[in-house]
């Protein structure tokens, strides 16, 4: 079991930051039990338990080189008994990947530390005669996670589960939770929470989907595999304390509203907020490489589609005013305006995505950042150019993600945070080409890709980054709201302290940035290749959507059905190969 003491990490916190409500997160320390896990090592050798799990790690070094930093007892899906004993009789040719079992395969993606383990597994359902009646074709991925630190958190409770009867005599007390789509097993061994998740959908079988009872067989099948094969074992420890230091000078530009204070009429149902938190979970680096950079909507800003809440009139083409019927904001059809301060969080802005923290169990998931300009390809466009702004690495970590995959995860386990952050909307093809695949080091402020407005697609959205954050509690990873965390490393990355503006303040005046006009002169239109760099400027304001703008409108009526069926879940990347 996980430390019955919490340390509230916001011991450091100055009085600046105090005084505006900043705070460190809440964070339990698992207590392991190395003796008891050494005791269940076959052939224990003499000693302690540094002793016993070295033989363990020295036989999978060669797949899983840091397998010694985790610092909890490390299970997989692995016939180590069998590895090591043909090791022992002199077999240099073994390949750790042969051993596994259940049809599983390891991926590229292990990562360990102070933090515990992360890990992603495969398996492909018609490979595995007991499975075939599957018919999702491609790899089925699961995570799987040893916690050595989990996160105490406020806001709604967290499901209790169910019990899996099925498994009780293997892991008594396991549950299952199915939260924010993914199926989660849950148990405690060696004082340890493991959890074992895959994102489904709760819905009748059918291809190219992963229903959540087709996951439940493959989790059960991933479980009974599951044996001891590694660890460091350490004495207990203590995490080091999040120091929230905020810069002393105040920035005469950046200003920000309140953690939890959407756009009027934008939250899930009518007048409900979002999720006022304050806590910074992480010392991030700012995703953006460069200052300055624009926290807020992309729905429901000028541009935005008002996530099918309804628009007051049809939109024509650039520059047409319209407003979204949950608040008659006035809007124009022209996305290069809203790069302008003060920040505002869409956390739980009304999105069909599970996001347990919000007030309504629904929500946006993260956050939207334009970056510091738009650049337009002529002065009549209304869209914004791609690939122009570079965005990095929020923290030391690994990447997770399979090639083609839009979503790329950063997984970070440090001596003060475990948790991962999500970047969406660069281009896929991109990201294969700068080898930002599952197993790649990253060092904070390295370069991951450019901003985009990929959405299935290119073109798919506006031009911005969507950025969020989960970290490990009692059932696993869990969204939290990013937005007090990106105040911060934005705070640190301009070297100034943001303005906040609470309910009742008044607004500052807007100062929006001018575009840049890439071509001011009209050029005659010619024939572009359909590269990723002149995609965008290809389908640029086509003359087809301004002619037509009735029949555009009636296209997207009927692409509206099929979009909401896949909105609620298509931010969920699968683990990566």
């Amino acid at each position: 079991m996980l430390r019955a003491v919490l340390v509230t990490l916001g011991l450091l916190v100055v009085h600046a930051a105090a005084a505006e409500e900043m705070t460190a997160p809440s964070v339990s320390v698992a207590t392991v039990d190395w003796e008891k896990a050494a005791a269940s090592i076959p052939d224990r050798p003499a000693g302690g338990a540094p002793e016993a799990f070295a033989p363990l790690n020295a036989a999978i070094r060669s797949r899983f080189p840091d397998i010694a930093k985790s610092s909890v007892p490390v299970l997989m899906p692995l016939d180590i008994a069998d590895l090591r004993k043909q090791q022992a009789a002199g077999r240099s040719d073994l390949i750790v990947e042969n051993f596994m079992r259940g049809g599983f395969h390891a991926t590229a993606f292990f990562q360990a530390g102070p933090g515990g383990f992360d890990a992603a597994f495969s398996i492909r359902a018609s490979d595995v005669p007991e499975l075939r009646e599957i018919r999702y074709p491609d790899p089925i991925f699961l995570l799987f996670s040893g916690l050595g630190m989990s996160y105490e958190l406020g806001g709604r409770a967290l499901p209790d589960g169910e019990p899996v009867k099925s498994l009780e005599a293997d892991y008594p007390g396991i549950k299952r939770h199915l939260h924010e789509s993914y199926i989660r097993y849950v148990f405690q061994r060696y004082g340890v929470t493991y959890v074992a998740a895959i994102y489904c959908l709760d819905t009748r079988p059918r291809a190219r989907i992963v229903t959540c009872k087709q996951a439940d067989r493959i989790a059960e099948r991933f479980l009974r595999g599951l044996t001891l094969v590694g660890g460091g074992p350490a004495p207990a420890r203590t995490p080091e304390p999040v120091a929230i230091a905020r810069p002393a000078e105040v920035s005469k530009d950046f200003t920000y509203y309140a953690p939890g204070s959407l756009i009027p009429g934008t939250g899930l149902k009518k007048d409900m907020g979002g999720r006022a938190d304050y806590t910074v979970y992480a010392p991030l680096r700012f995703p953006m490489k460069e200052a300055p950079s624009f926290a807020n909507s992309q729905s429901f800003n000028n541009w935005g589609d008002c996530d099918f809440t309804g628009r007051s009139r049809r939109v024509s083409g650039k520059g047409a005013s319209y407003s979204c019927k949950v608040n008659g904001r006035p809007l124009v059809f022209d996305e290069s305006v809203n790069y302008a301060y003060p920040w505002r969080d869409n956390f739980c802005e009304h999105r069909n995505f599970f996001v347990g923290q919000c007030p309504g169990g629904e929500g946006h998931q993260g956050q939207d950042i334009r970056p510091s300009n738009c650049s337009l390809f002529n002065a009549g466009a209304d869209r914004c150019q791609p690939y122009r702004h570079e965005v990095v690495a929020a923290h030391d970590g690994m990447i997770l993600r399979a090639r083609k995959q839009e979503a790329v995860y950063l997984y970070i386990n440090s001596a003060t945070a475990h948790l991962r952050v999500r970047y969406m909307h660069m281009n896929p093809n991109l990201l294969d080409a700068d080898g930002i695949v599952s197993g790649k080091e990253l060092a904070a402020g390295d370069n991951i890709g450019k901003v985009g407005n990929y959405n299935h697609k290119e073109r798919g959205t506006s031009y911005h980054l969507h950025f969020d954050m989960q970290v490990p509690t009692r059932i696993g990873y869990v969204f939290v709201n990013p937005y007090a965390t990106l105040v911060a490393s934005y705070e640190h990355l301009i070297g100034a302290r943001g303005t906040e503006i609470k309910d009742g303040d008044p607004a500052p005046v807007a100062s929006p940035v001018p575009p840049v006009i890439e071509r001011p002169e009209p050029v005659a239109a010619v024939p572009l290749p359909p590269t990723v760099q002149t995609i965008t400027a290809k389908h640029e304001d086509t003359a087809k959507e301004k002619a037509e703008p009735h029949k555009a409108q009636a296209k997207a009526k009927a692409k509206k059905r099929h979009r909401q069926v896949r909105r609620r879940h298509h931010r969920h990347a699968a683990a990566a190969d």
